[in-house]
C-alpha cells in the first residue's frame, strides 16, 4: 500500500484534527436518532397472518410479549438468496441477545414459502424467527413487494420515491410498536442504505485503510458465509 508516512507527532496532530470531526457527526448523529424517535405513529387495522413453523400466526405474536418489534423485509426467492440480506442476517443472532432485553423483538418476513424459509435457516445457521408472507398484503403495504402490474405502470415506488422497473422483491426494516391494550403501530421503515445501520462488519472495515474494499462495486466482496 502507497500511502503517507509522517512522525508520531504529526500522526496524533492529524489524528485529534479528525477526532474533533468524529465528534461533531457523533452529535449530529444524536439530533438524528432523536427525531426518528420523535416521528409520528401510524396505526394498524389490517389483520397480517403470517405462516410460523408452528402455524399460523399475527405481527402481534411476532412481538413475543414485548412491546416493540423490528422486522427485517429478507429477498428471498424459490431460486435467488440474496447476499447483502444474509450479511445483514449474520448480524441478527448474536445482537438480539441483548436487544431482547430491551424490550426488543425481531423478526425476519419473506414472501417465499415457509419451506424454502426453512432450508435457508438451516444452510446458514440463523435461530432468529422468520415467517412467509406469502398470501398477505405485508411486503405490498410496506414497500418490498411489487406486482409486475405496478412495475409495467411505473407505480412499483421503493425507499420514498424510487421508482423500481425490473425486481418484484426489495429489502428494508420496519419498527413496529404495540400499546398495553394490544394496539399496533407503524413507526419507522428504512430501505436500501439504511440496512447499512445493521450491518455490524461494516463499522470494523471503515476503520481500517482499506475501508470496504468495494473496488468492484458496493459490497462486491460480500459471500453468503458458506461460500468464502
Amino acid at each position: 500500500m502507497n500511502h503517507p508516512i509522517v512522525s508520531r507527532e504529526e500522526w496524533l496532530a492529524a489524528r485529534k484534527a479528525l477526532l474533533a470531526q468524529e465528534r461533531a457527526m457523533t452529535h449530529q448523529l444524536d439530533v438524528l436518532r432523536a427525531e426518528r424517535r420523535r416521528l409520528p405513529w401510524v396505526k394498524l387495522e389490517k389483520p397480517y397472518i403470517f405462516k410460523a413453523p408452528e402455524g399460523k400466526c399475527t405481527l402481534a405474536d411476532l412481538f413475543r410479549g414485548r412491546g416493540q418489534l423490528a422486522v427485517y423485509h429478507f429477498m428471498l426467492t424459490p431460486d435467488h438468496l440474496c447476499r447483502g440480506c444474509s450479511f445483514v442476517a449474520d448480524h441478527v443472532d448474536a445482537a438480539r441477545q441483548h436487544f431482547e432485553h430491551a424490550d426488543l423483538s425481531f423478526a425476519a418476513v419473506s414472501r417465499a414459502p415457509l419451506r424454502r424459509i426453512e432450508e435457508v435457516k438451516e444452510r446458514m445457521g440463523w435461530t432468529f424467527p422468520w415467517v412467509s408472507s406469502q398470501g398477505s398484503d405485508f411486503n405490498y403495504d410496506f414497500g418490498v413487494s411489487f406486482t409486475p402490474e405496478d412495475i409495467a405502470a411505473g407505480r412499483a415506488i421503493y425507499n420514498y420515491g424510487t421508482v423500481i422497473r425490473d425486481s418484484e422483491e426489495m429489502f428494508g426494516t420496519s419498527i413496529f410498536v404495540r400499546d398495553d391494550g394490544g394496539a399496533i403501530f407503524h413507526s419507522y421503515s428504512t430501505y436500501h442504505r439504511g440496512a447499512e445501520l445493521l450491518m455490524g462488519a461494516l463499522n470494523w472495515l471503515d476503520l481500517v485503510p482499506k475501508g470496504r474494499n468495494e473496488s468492484a462495486g458496493t459490497m462486491s466482496w460480500v459471500r453468503l458465509h458458506d461460500q468464502y
